[in-house]
């Protein structure tokens, strides 16, 4: 698969050979979906937590004794039974969500995504991407000359701070290196732009 190469201009400079390997994976719609579901349960914080009889603030004796008072037998005034007490079978902060899948399974369906863009036109391909120091107003002008969507992700070769601190203030946009690439990302962005130089270290990282 050919696609064109843009340059920061938004003007199409020439052309470059998508490797089928990355970018010619026929998709598999359940194992994309896993593959989601598995780093978004592994993201997942577990915020919820109930006290139970033991944790509760209070009651540390008998509230009243035994026998004798014609009411009803009580250890505590923190049994779950009495306004304040304790919590039977809530949620607690020990609670585990994770997931987990084989990684060979993992970077079919991160490849699957990447042909997915590719073959619908939600690819972009930049010959160079480069900024004197962080210049947000430079890297709009670019996004604006681009063919973009409203959420961008831009896959770069290596870290470059200019480039991310240019970036990190526009709505939507995100950068990411190549051989962090994350399924969850590649699916929610509309248009994925990778520089020229990151193609191959893509392939490097993710073809075995």
């Amino acid at each position: 698969m050919k696609v064109d190469v843009y340059n920061q201009a938004g003007k199409a400079v020439g052309n470059v050979e998508l490797s089928d390997k990355v970018f010619g994976v026929k998709p598999n719609r359940g194992l994309i979906e896993q593959a989601i579901v598995t780093i978004l349960a592994n993201r997942r914080q577990v915020l919820a937590h109930t006290k139970t009889k033991g944790e509760v603030r209070g009651g540390g004796r008998k509230p009243w004794k035994q026998k004798g008072t014609g009411r009803a037998r009580h250890g505590s005034i923190r049994s779950p039974q009495w306004k304040g007490g304790g919590v039977v079978f809530g949620p607690r902060k020990n609670r585990n969500f994770e997931l987990k899948m084989n990684v060979a399974a993992k970077r079919k369906a991160l490849l699957m995504s990447l042909s997915d863009k590719a073959t619908n036109e939600r690819l972009i391909v930049l010959d160079t991407m480069a900024f004197e120091g962080p210049k947000t107003k430079q890297f709009a002008a670019m996004l604006k000359a681009l063919p973009h969507k409203k959420t961008n992700l831009f896959v770069m070769p290596a870290t470059d701070l200019s480039v991310v601190r240019s970036g990190r203030n526009i709505p939507g946009v995100k950068v990411i290196r190549a051989d962090s690439l994350n399924i969850y990302d590649i699916v929610n962005c509309q248009q994925l732009i990778i520089l020229q130089e990151a193609l191959p270290v893509i392939e490097k990282t993710y073809i075995r």
